[in-house]
């Protein structure tokens, strides 16, 4: 990369991920000042040292009952132990890597990043090309989607953890209630929906304008390529955000909204919350990790008498089904690793054992995307207590995990995401159609790449 190219990019990109946060400041972490050959500070660690004469690597992550993984790995490891911190969940621990970045010190070797954000830190220069340190020796522990989300031409820059292929939950009690049929397309859904209005029933679901990447998701599933972007060529992107499918996807929601068929509140609040369980929803458009969200928010959502069940995400064409992700973390290494080999091998084999694995699924909320838990009977079969006993991740979860094609994540995802909040309250309220949002926001994101010294192809 060009060092004009790379010092722009760098501020820019930093100052988007900030989004006000620039105040806070890295956590106790890696790089200079370590106490360690590999980065790790014994003093910061919240977790015991099984092994002191090892050297240690520094990690950032925030999945509830990590210690207890992290325990895990230290138990079996006498080549390298895991100094773990919690330095904020999402956007808060992003904001603290991008000090550290601009610092040249205070990262973590490892951090806990979503795959989305990753093209973003990659143009900084803050993560390792892991295809240099082994990553080929996990791939096969993973799907081709899983494995394109942590890519970039050629190169690898994490190594994925969990995921979220999507599903559509649904009301079995109220279906029942009004005669209504799974849905296999999203013509059959409108329908339903409709159908649902004129029974005096509760919203077919809800479009809210909050959760920009689902509906990103659900246009990719109309054959959106909003990216075309290699970090081989750092300056060079190309964006369509207006396709058609996109267009017929936005007209489509809000259509929906303007017929009263769906709700317009925001989702991940209480009230969102409280409505599934009291049955102002009859489907949630979700993730595979929806249920452990759900039953974690005070078990809202399992209110009495509502019965929840799981189906296979609508189609546009029932004949090629197009399986589509939302959400998804990963474990990549820093540029401020001083033992990069080290931290790869963390990066690894982190959540890489058959316990560490079922931790995670029992305790962690994660959908695991490692192929050892994918492929087994027992995960398949297992009755999803939230969904009544129904083996929905044989049924439903896993497929669609395995039919994941990937996607190309763009380098200002958080820009991205709150420029299409923008359009996406456009359309609830009418102000915009959704073919003049979609073709609005193309031009701002245009502009706004050649802003930052790219060439739009």
């Amino acid at each position: 990369m060009a060092p004009r190219m790379s010092h722009l990019l760098a501020a820019t990109s930093a100052g988007v991920l900030l989004l006000g946060l620039a105040a806070c400041t890295p956590d106790v972490g890696g790089g200079a000042g370590s106490t360690d050959a590999a980065g790790g500070d014994a003093g910061s660690c919240s977790n015991e040292i099984v092994n002191p004469d090892a050297p240690q690597v520094s990690v950032w992550a925030w999945y509830p009952n990590i210690n207890t993984v992290v325990d895990m790995f230290n138990k079996t490891h006498d080549d390298v132990q895991v100094c773990w911190s919690n330095a904020g969940q999402g956007g808060d621990e992003y904001a603290k890597f991008s000090t550290a970045i601009a610092a040249g010190t205070g990262a973590p070797d490892v951090i806990m990043l979503e795959a989305e954000v990753l093209p973003g830190f990659i143009i900084q220069d803050a993560l390792v090309d892991l295809s240099e340190h082994g990553a080929d020796d996990v791939k096969a522990n993973f799907s081709e989607g899983a494995w394109k989300d942590v890519s970039s031409g050629s190169s690898v820059y994490a190594i994925p953890v969990d995921g979220g292929p999507m599903a559509m939950i649904y009301r079995s009690d109220i279906f029942e209630k009004y005669g209504i049929a799974i849905p296999t397309t999203w013509d059959e859904y409108a329908a339903a929906a409709q159908k649902l209005k004129d029974a005096g029933g509760p919203f077919m679901g809800d479009f809210g304008s909050n959760v920009p990447a689902w509906f990103t998701a659900l246009m990719t599933q109309n054959g959106q390529t909003a990216w075309d972007y290699d970090s081989a060529s750092p300056q060079s992107i190309g964006i369509d955000l207006n396709d058609d499918g996109s267009k017929q996807v936005a007209t489509y929601w809000q259509e929906l909204v303007s017929k009263g068929l769906v709700d317009t509140q925001d989702q991940f609040t209480t009230d969102y919350v409280a409505g599934l369980a009291n049955g102002s929803y009859a489907t949630y458009v979700s993730a595979a990790w929806a249920p452990g969200y759900l039953t974690g928010a005070g078990g809202a959502a399992t209110g009495d008498g509502a019965e929840w069940q799981v189906a296979p995400l609508p189609q546009w064409d029932a004949s090629n089904p197009v399986s589509v992700n939302w959400g998804g973390s990963t474990f990549a290494v820093t540029t401020q690793a001083s033992d990069k080999d080290l931290a790869a091998t963390v990066a690894k084999e982190l959540y890489a054992s058959p316990e560490e694995l079922q931790d995670g699924i029992d305790t962690q909320t994660i959908f695991p995307l490692n192929q050892q838990v994918l492929a087994s009977q027992a995960f398949a079969d297992a009755p999803i207590e939230f969904f009544n006993g129904q083996k929905a991740n044989g049924e439903v979860y896993i497929p669609a995990e395995n039919e994941y094609p990937g996607y190309t994540y763009s380098p200002f995802t958080t820009y991205y995401y709150s420029e299409l909040t923008k359009a996406m309250v456009t359309m609830i309220d009418g102000s915009k159609t959704g073919e003049q949002a979609l073709d609005d926001l193309q031009g701002t994101m245009t502009d706004y790449a050649k802003a930052q010294g790219f060439t739009v192809e």
